[in-house]
């Protein structure tokens, strides 16, 4: 594949590089800079009347006003922006870095240093290491006063230069392509999208410490799977060569954490990257991320009081506050949360009870309702998409749907009071499902059973029912405890902590079509091993 062409600023740059090296001033250097202050620590502890305080920091220069033997510059560190005032008769003289003893084109002291390497060959986007003192320009800007700069690492392409004026922003870098292809340059020059990352890892954090207090064990379990279980989905499919099996891609660990149960842990739990070879929207990528919690000897009552409890909890420690804005609502995460019926749901937003409906009668309801159906639909899968056209989207405010019918949970107990139901329930949260729970089924002949239907309904053409795991129905017949266990979409939950609407704006790297330049040598290699 041909290099790109160059452009003239790209151009211009390697020149600039290539002219420090004949200075003797390596544009990588490999030693240790030692960064003892950040832009943030410093404006936040400064005081006018306290002793001079002398900082090493570090970071990308974003912009430069360049006054004759003076300037102002621009530095972005890992925790914000800070001024620097930098004078050419205060800069220390610069040795070469890296040990090398490349002759210097003259005197490289402050003076050249200053007029040569800092105006001519350092551009916006250098790193530079900085050693100086604090102080108050006569404008009242808390900055850095320099004595001493060093390279750290040359730039070879422009950025996209973002102007902020009055908190607005000009020559905004938003295509939302280019901004999620390129996400390490959407994370430099936007203001705001490195603090949704923070929280989302902070939010990953509070609930680890949440489980931990309550004494759960978090495990790993296998990504590569030879049945693709624990939720009705379509898999990816890949190849193991060594055992010339096929192999998929986790769409679900629930059935190895309950075989954990089985083997005596008493509560366990995993952040589970997962994969479902399906649609691509809003609020769906095709590999998300998963928490997924099992305790023995409880049921989804206590399952709906924990996790009003636990998202509370994360709200206050990412937030500290329970109230959260996304888009036009305002949503509430104070617990307890409203809890409805599955079919009370639907009774409650279309006026009709569904109760009792045979399959033939909900075919009825949906042609009345004007919801999407075909004949690969089971009961299950009608009352499924009956709820989600014409009730899902209404629930706001966190709401538990329970209750759910039996074809429609394979892996949950009977309820108790009526056994075409299940003890399941899904929280939903600004129209969309957040959590996933139910009273996980222990009885090995009824789990079988359930397996088979699924099986039926896979040769009848429903493409996301669930295989026949038959280990897992074995560590059943050894026994498992009365076990409630949990999943909540970590990636849905950072977009409501973070009021993004969009579930690309809480992924570092959203799944997106190849560029036009990718090479494809490694989807041809892959052809000719399977060949």
């Amino acid at each position: 594949m041909n290099a790109p062409e160059l452009s003239e600023q790209e151009l211009f740059r390697r020149q600039s590089l290539e002219e420090l090296r004949t200075k003797g001033i390596n544009p990588y250097p490999a030693e240790e800079f030692p960064v003892t202050a950040y832009s943030t620590d410093i404006k936040a502890t400064f005081q006018d009347d306290a002793p001079r305080r002398e900082v090493s920091i570090a970071g990308r220069i974003m912009s430069r006003r360049i006054m004759g033997k003076a300037s102002f510059v621009e530095l972005q560190d890992s925790q914000g922006r800070i001024q620097l005032y930098i004078s050419r008769d205060d800069l220390a003289p610069l040795p070469p870095s890296g040990g090398d003893k490349v002759p210097l084109e003259g005197d490289l002291g402050g003076t050249d240093l200053y007029n040569v390497v800092f105006k001519k060959l350092l551009d916006i986007g250098d790193f530079v290491g900085i050693e100086g003192y604090v102080f108050r320009t006569q404008m009242g800007e808390i900055s850095v006063h320099v004595s001493k700069l060093t390279v750290l690492a040359k730039s070879l392409r422009p950025l996209p230069i973002v102007k902020y004026k009055d908190g607005v922003a000009y020559d905004a870098f938003e295509d939302p392509e280019m901004r999620y292809r390129q996400r390490y340059v959407d994370l430099i020059v936007n203001d705001g999208i490195k603090d949704i990352f923070l929280k989302r890892t902070r939010m990953f954090n509070s609930m680890r410490q949440f489980f931990n207090e309550k004494g759960y064990i978090e495990v790993d379990t296998p990504v590569l799977q030879s049945i693709p279980g624990g939720a009705a989905a379509r898999p990816f499919i890949t190849h193991h060569n060594a055992l010339d099996i096929p192999l998929y891609l986790r769409i679900a660990n629930e059935l190895y954490l309950k075989r954990l149960i089985v083997g005596g842990f008493e509560g366990v739990y995993e952040f589970s990257r997962n994969f479902r070879n399906e649609g691509m929207d809003r609020t769906h990528n095709p590999e998300f991320t998963v928490m997924e919690i099992y305790v023995a000897y409880k049921d989804y009552n206590w399952m709906m009081t924990f996790t009003e409890q636990m998202i509370e909890r994360i709200c206050l420690d990412v937030l500290g506050t329970t109230e959260v804005q996304v888009g036009e609502n305002q949503i509430s995460f104070k617990a307890p949360y409203r809890r409805v019926t599955m079919i009370d749901a639907i009774k409650e937003n279309t006026g009709v009870d569904i109760a009792g409906m045979d399959e033939e009668q909900l075919r009825e309801v949906c042609k009345k309702l004007h919801v999407e159906q075909d004949n690969t639909m089971g009961k299950g899968k009608l009352i499924d998409e009956i709820f989600g056209e014409t009730s899902e989207g209404k629930y706001i405010q966190p709401t538990f749907i329970t209750d759910y019918p039996k074809e429609m949970s394979p892996l949950t107990k009977k309820h108790r009071t009526n056994p075409e139901l299940t003890e399941r329930f899904e929280l939903m949260v600004n129209g969309k499902e957040l959590a996933n729970a139910y009273s996980e089924l222990n009885d090995p002949i009824d789990q079988r059973e359930r397996f088979e239907e699924q099986l039926k309904l896979s040769e009848k053409g429903d493409d996301e029912a669930m295989f026949i795991d038959q280990d897992f129905l074995r560590a059943l017949e050894y026994g498992m405890p009365p076990t409630s266990g949990m999943g909540i979409g970590m990636d849905r939950l950072a977009m409501l902590l973070t009021g993004q609407t969009s579930i690309t704006e809480v992924l570092l790297f959203p799944q997106m079509k190849p560029e036009n330049n990718t090479p494809r040598h490694c989807e041809l290699e892959i052809k000719s091993e399977k060949a």
